[in-house]
């Protein structure tokens, strides 16, 4: 059996219940970022996360697997390093989460533990959920862990990660590790107990329920707080919520305090229909979550071929580059006037297309080589937006 239909088996939630639903959920992922662990005098609360592993520890004892994606580990190596805030720079980050991971884990430990739960750290970085053989493994590796009870404890692998091939937050983290588990829903907590209409403050209206990016059409999604110990805000929330609602995962966007009322399936949060179905986390990182470098433009042909009849794109479709990138690169694939159709991960740099453009493959490999004898983005490595 194969990674993917052994995720692919995992038992499903009558997600038509809505919130409801998560009270019957036999797998979830719960993602909890720092301002909701971070004390008033900087540093993590042992209030707050006790008050969050009893929550959590309860639902697990109870029999349902549950995955924690944490924030935390930079936040908690600030003190210790003598920082008042999160560092800008990366190599301060990765200091700061070096020191604070062993710190934070030590704490989950300890908190889990008092109700005879254990735990492990699982910590990722992009490339482990983006490449076949790395996602593969870290799917086996959970697996494995939830089916000898523990609660895997999930965190981006800040000390190694580059700018390059960051998440960039927890939140795109926990969309992909629900969706690489096959989770019945994903839960996302943070200081905020819902998606609003508008700033909470000017008197605006929960949203409690989103069937698609139409019911938020208009709606101003807020950043990052004041705080400064976190990357998200609810623009990530929302991010993460939509990616798993289009790959056939339902999501509940809410507080930490009202952690235990939405694991009870209760009337909290903002709830997030299921809008599409599964696909490889290859493909849904591509979609959502890739860096993208250039573009490049198709004409009208290759346009009908790569979105109607899911082709490879070829040379002679492509009228011009925009943008500087490598071989291997993430670039969109747009039509004459600017309409991004897809994204895929191009074979030729920047510098090598301009002299292709227009021309086939055959004419191309008789010139410059056999390696010109292919596509410039192949159909497995591209995805419709």
């Amino acid at each position: 059996m194969t990674a993917d239909s052994a995720v692919a088996a995992a038992p499903a939630v009558d997600h038509a219940m809505g919130p409801r639903s998560i009270a019957t959920a036999a797998r979830i992922v719960v993602k909890v970022g720092s301002s909701s662990l971070t004390s008033v005098a900087g540093g993590i609360s042992d209030e707050a996360l006790t008050a969050l592993v009893d929550v959590l520890a309860a639902r697990r004892n109870a029999g349902t697997e549950v995955i924690l994606v944490s924030s935390g580990a930079i936040a908690a190596g600030l003190a210790p390093l003598g920082l008042a805030r999160r560092p800008k720079d990366l190599a301060t980050q990765q200091a700061a989460a070096s020191v604070g991971q062993g710190l934070l884990m030590a704490r989950y430990n300890q908190a889990f533990g008092d109700h005879g739960v254990t735990v492990s750290q699982v910590l990722l970085t992009a490339e482990d959920l983006t490449r076949r053989t790395q996602h593969v493994n870290a799917h086996r590796a959970l697996e494995r862990l939830l089916n000898l009870g523990v609660v895997p404890i999930v965190n981006e692998n800040d000390t190694v990660a580059t700018h390059e091939i960051r998440f960039g937050d927890n939140d795109r983290l926990a969309a992909l590790v629900a969706h690489l588990v096959h989770a019945d829903a994903l839960v996302l907590l943070s200081d905020v107990d819902a998606v609003y209409d508008g700033p909470p403050q000017d008197g605006a209206k929960r949203i409690p329920l989103v069937r698609g990016p139409e019911d938020l059409a208009g709606v101003v999604i807020g950043r990052a707080g004041k705080a400064g110990v976190g990357t998200g805000g609810m623009a990530t929330k929302v991010q993460a919520a939509s990616i798993v609602a289009d790959t056939g995962i339902s999501a509940l966007v809410t507080s930490t305090a009202n952690a235990a009322a939405a694991l009870a399936g209760e009337d909290v949060g903002t709830w997030f229909s299921i809008t599409g179905q599964r696909r490889p986390v290859r493909m849904l990182w591509l979609a959502h979550l890739a860096d993208i470098r250039g573009s490049v433009v198709l004409d009208d042909g290759a346009v009908k071929a790569v979105r109607d009849r899911h082709k490879s794109l070829l040379p002679a479709g492509i009228t011009a580059v925009v943008g500087q990138f490598e071989a291997g690169d993430a670039v969109e694939l747009t039509d004459r006037n600017g309409g991004v159709l897809a994204r895929g991960l191009v074979n030729f740099s920047s510098d090598e297309l301009p002299q292709m453009l227009g021309r086939g493959t055959k004419d191309l490999g008789e010139e410059f080589g056999r390696e010109y004898e292919r596509e410039v983005i192949h159909t497995d490595d591209l995805v419709l937006v």
